[in-house]
């Protein structure tokens, strides 16, 4: 009798634990558990660590467990990618992917991981539109006028960027391919020395973000030609796109979040689904506004696109323009 009882009460219990499990949303899952390490690479007070730390505290209230962002810096952001990329795929290690990124695929040739292969995409972030710039007493007044000129004056223009293979030279040598001009480029490290050398009038041209410039553009230091992303930018809205001049042309600096290969992928989209409910909150816009970004929601599909898109239209330019690693 006594087994008879004890039989009934677990096939209750199963039965019971059945149900919960049949009762429970389609695509749940038990993620996190524990806390979740996000990995960035340029370090403490750039961009890319500012967004990481919003959506760190933005998941770690939303998902109920922390979310702990750990510098990596070095190597232009591939020292942060594989220790990423080499951990376990199971969501407790993520990346701050960045366009350097998408850079670095063609511009190291002995990366001990492969970007696309390796990288389970999750999210969009950011994008950061970039704009160029020139000194006052430069000749041309608007970006029709810049191009003719370079094209007048082939090999006589200095284009200055914060380093080689950032986003700010890649737009610039892509500006060279498509539109057929010569730049002579001088790399710094980082903005500060070459907006002193561009305000001094030592080079003649510089793409550097849209917030970085704002305060230079308002005074009038310096003059805007151009943005380069696919719109205008909601602060500068009086100055043209380059593909207004260029059709077709795109370059801005993005962020977004990506997971080792292999990440189940019902973690991949609880985490998008966190992520994108951030984009649209209205605390967080405000903060990436802030930053001079705009939001980028994608799913992961779109995501995973995107990366390939722009790994493979980077790795044209890197080509073109015969960059090295510093």
């Amino acid at each position: 009798m006594r087994l008879a009882r004890r039989r009934f009460f677990l096939s209750l219990a199963a039965a019971s634990a059945a149900a919960s499990s049949f009762a429970r949303p389609a695509g749940a899952v038990d993620y996190p558990t524990r806390p979740v390490r996000i990995f960035e690479g340029f370090g403490g007070g750039g961009t890319p660590d500012l967004i990481s730390r919003v959506f760190a505290q933005w998941l770690s209230q939303r998902l109920g467990q922390p979310f702990v962002v750990e510098n990596r810096t070095g190597a232009a952001g591939n020292i942060a990618t594989e220790a990423v990329l080499s951990a376990a795929p199971d969501g407790y290690t993520l990346l701050t992917c960045l366009s350097a990124n998408a850079i670095n695929a063609s511009l190291y040739k002995n990366l001990k991981f492969d970007f696309l292969r390796d990288t389970a995409p999750v999210a969009g972030l950011i994008r950061l539109p970039m704009v160029v710039l020139v000194n006052p007493a430069f000749p041309a007044k608007t970006f029709p006028e810049f191009i003719a000129y370079a094209k007048a004056h082939p090999g006589k223009i200095n284009m200055a960027s914060p380093g080689i293979g950032t986003p700010m030279h890649v737009a610039a040598e892509l500006i060279k391919l498509t539109a057929g001009i010569d730049m002579i480029h001088v790399p710094y490290r980082g903005p500060a020395g070459a907006f002193a050398d561009l305000l001094a009038g030592r080079v003649q041209a510089f793409i550097i973000t849209v917030i970085a410039a704002i305060g230079f553009i308002r005074s009038g230091k310096l003059r805007a030609l151009a943005v380069t992303g696919a719109t205008r930018s909601a602060v500068l809205p009086d100055v043209p796109t380059v593909a207004e001049f260029l059709p077709g042309f795109e370059a801005t600096a993005w962020d977004g979040s990506c997971a080792p290969k292999g990440t189940p992928a019902a973690v991949i989209d609880k985490l998008n689904a966190a992520i994108t409910a951030g984009l649209a909150d209205p605390q967080i816009k405000a903060k990436i506004k802030d930053l001079g970004g705009e939001t980028m929601p994608m799913t992961p599909a779109q995501f995973g696109k995107f990366l390939a898109d722009e790994t493979n239209k980077w790795a044209k330019v890197v080509k073109f323009s015969g960059a090295k690693p510093e």
